[in-house]
């Protein structure tokens, strides 16, 4: 069955292993018959602060109003990007609070702690880079950043199932090991 996917590349550099990945995961989606779009953050002109929290909404740029009207159309959202201090780049980060808002991500209840999930229907897939051993993140760093955008971003907002792919250690990583990778990302297209 075909699938709205639309991928997420959150590396700031113009290029990088996280975007040669997302290439090659839109590249198996597409072959698979899925409709396919990629939004590369550090393309996209706004302003990654959120400068008065959710007490006040600023206005959304052009390209966040057209990046929440994909992710809202988008059946699967596929997130690529490097783990650097335990977590996602500035740069994302920036994007997912300027566009997964109160109102478009999800509802406060007027008087109670609990609160509306709007993006539901939706799954995901986490892609993410680091140079430490996948094994050491999630056992001494108890997997910080992907408990951040698994629990605390995506699920919050109603989207699941959620599978994550840590990538390490690219730090020292052959030419065949990552090959190896990209041929692993196209594989994950296809089986989007």
């Amino acid at each position: 069955m075909a699938r709205r996917i639309l991928i997420i590349q959150g590396h700031p550099a113009r290029q990088s292993f996280c975007e040669a990945l997302a290439r090659e995961y839109e590249r198996g989606a597409r072959e698979s018959g899925h409709s396919v779009r990629t939004l590369t953050v550090r393309e996209l002109g706004f302003d990654p602060v959120l400068h008065e929290g959710y007490q006040e909404i600023q206005p959304l740029e052009a390209d966040l109003v057209l990046a929440q009207d994909q992710i809202k159309s988008a059946d699967h959202l596929v997130f690529v990007y490097p783990t650097w201090w335990g977590g996602m780049p500035a740069l994302l980060k920036g994007f997912v609070e300027r566009v997964f808002l109160p109102g478009f991500a999800f509802r406060y209840r007027q008087g109670s702690p609990w609160w509306d999930k709007q993006l539901t229907g939706k799954s995901a897939h986490v892609i993410t880079t680091m140079d430490t051993p996948p094994w050491y993140s999630r056992i001494f760093y108890r997997d910080a950043g992907i408990n951040q955008i698994r629990r605390t971003i995506l699920q919050y907002c109603g989207v699941g199932p959620v599978a994550v792919t840590r990538i390490g250690r690219v730090k020292d990583a052959s030419d065949a090991w990552k090959q190896a990778w990209l041929s692993k990302a196209r594989r994950f297209g296809n089986n989007a």
